[in-house]
């Protein structure tokens, strides 16, 4: 009988932690929705900024470990805002913003994860990329003859 009496006060207790942990994370989810222009206002440039810093380490082929630790950077940013946009699609909002912020986090994901896993393809092609731009502009510069 004592058994009988543990056992169901167990299944209390794990009942109550379950319903702590949905209110947890509905509270976290409510609060990333109420934020949403302070969240995004920060993570969006933040995360621009990042993988724009990724580029330039990996184009100017500093040694390995600095592209890796911006990369775990971004891909802490953009890991953030693809959960603040899951809150937005688990209430069904699906909008054009949702979209955009979760193809922007999508986007720096794939491109961190190209500098840490085949460095030498992507720095060849921003040297490629800085080389034809410069020749570009260089055809309206003005000559002197």
């Amino acid at each position: 009988m004592n058994c009988n009496c543990s056992h169901a006060k167990h299944a209390r207790i794990v009942k109550l932690e379950a319903m702590l942990d949905i209110h947890t994370l509905h509270t976290l989810c409510q609060l990333s929705r109420d934020h949403c222009v302070g969240i995004c206002a920060f993570l969006v440039p933040a995360n621009m900024i990042i993988t724009t810093q990724t580029l330039i380490f990996t184009g100017f082929r500093r040694p390995h470990w600095q592209p890796v630790i911006t990369a775990i950077a971004a891909f802490s940013y953009a890991t953030i805002l693809l959960l603040h946009v899951w809150t937005w699609f688990m209430i069904g909002v699906v909008m054009a913003p949702t979209f955009i912020l979760m193809f922007l986090a999508l986007v720096c994901v794939g491109i961190n994860l190209w500098a840490i896993v085949n460095p030498a393809s992507l720095s060849y092609l921003l040297r490629w990329l800085a080389q034809t731009g410069k020749d570009f502009f260089d055809g309206f510069a003005y000559k002197h003859t």
